[in-house]
């Protein structure tokens, strides 16, 4: 697509754009300018996203003359998809489905942190489970095959060193299955699935229904360490108009510094976001507890990245050990 070509071009001038000889017609929104698609998931760890959107951050960081879309999505998998194919050209990803699709060819970049910690582990009423000792045979789900939160739960089962503790993938007795997070309390009271490797405020909603933590945040792989999520881009869009990429990241410290600066219109805004995405009104007090979880941060740790990929690989997500030269490109961080 054009789009990445010309934005940065009618940021600085509109004229200059003229001159240029316009562009292709699916590169531009309904008022004619061109137009840059974020994309973002309904979790309390995509509220940099809902903020910035909320506030207008990235609107303002863009420049008038660009019309900014946003897309939401229920997965990793669905996001990579859409940011390789450039339905969207930037926003908040778990770092695994980002690393994954790097190893295998994709020209992404990872361009900030969004994120760190949230992720637990919780068993249903129903399943039988009290500790990790009683998860054996057990069915557990993640919003992804290989996603962020999988890939945690799977490396501290694999840390354990018990063959059985693990994903009937590589060989253990665990089924692992793959839904929206919003949907995990039906499939929980259903009977369906026994755990859930959850981001917030998914988490906290199973627990205030009567679910059971079994791994918390702080004990979980990489818990308070990996960047839970991140801000990434398509590869081109970075290579062809630094000035749209360094706007994005420009937007993501705004959106970080008000979360960390306002924390309960954060909370406010975090709230109605999810309820239009999902329809389900949370309660105050639990995205506040939610919220409490997770840090919030532009500050990426490179080599946490690469141990976590190296995880990935151990856990046979990915085919080849992990080669991550040019992932993460900071240079648009203050």
């Amino acid at each position: 697509m054009k789009k990445w070509l010309l934005a940065a071009s009618l940021i600085i001038s509109a004229g200059f754009l003229a001159a240029c000889g316009g562009s292709d017609e699916s590169s531009k929104g309904e008022s004619g300018k061109e137009k840059v698609v974020i994309g973002y998931f309904p979790n309390i760890d995509h509220v940099p996203a809902m903020v910035a959107r909320e506030k207008g951050y990235y609107e303002k960081a863009l420049g008038e003359n660009v019309e900014v879309e946003y897309k939401t999505f229920p997965d990793g998998g669905t996001f990579m998809t859409a940011l390789k194919s450039g339905d969207i050209d930037a926003g908040l990803v778990g770092p695994a489905p980002v690393m994954n699709n790097f190893s295998n060819g994709a020209d992404v970049k990872v361009l900030a942190g969004a994120s760190s910690g949230g992720t637990v582990v919780v068993a249903s009423e129903k399943s039988g489970i009290d500790s990790l000792e009683d998860i054996e045979g057990k069915t557990f789900i993640t919003p992804g095959i290989g996603c962020t939160h999988d890939v945690q739960f799977e490396t501290y089962l694999m840390d354990l060193g018990m063959d059985k503790l693990a994903s009937a993938r590589i060989g253990g007795s665990l089924k692992h299955v793959t839904g929206n997070p919003a949907q995990y309390q039906g499939m929980f009271e259903s009977g369906q699935v026994d755990l859930a490797a959850v981001p917030e405020p998914w988490a906290s909603t199973l627990i205030e229904a009567g679910a059971k933590e079994i791994i918390s945040t702080d004990e979980i792989a990489y818990g308070q360490t990996l960047p839970n999520t991140v801000l990434a881009a398509n590869g081109k869009l970075v290579k062809e108009n630094k000035e749209v990429a360094e706007a994005l990241v420009k937007a993501q410290q705004e959106a970080v510094d008000f979360i960390n600066n306002n924390k309960e219109e954060a909370q406010t805004i975090a709230i109605q976001a999810i309820k239009d995405l999902t329809k389900q009104e949370l309660d105050k007090n639990l995205v506040a507890k939610s919220m409490d979880r997770i840090n919030y941060t532009t500050e990426i740790n490179e080599e946490v990245l690469k141990q976590f990929a190296q995880s990935s690989f151990e856990l046979e997500f990915l085919k080849e050990e992990p080669e991550l030269a040019g992932l993460v490109d900071t240079s648009f961080l203050n």
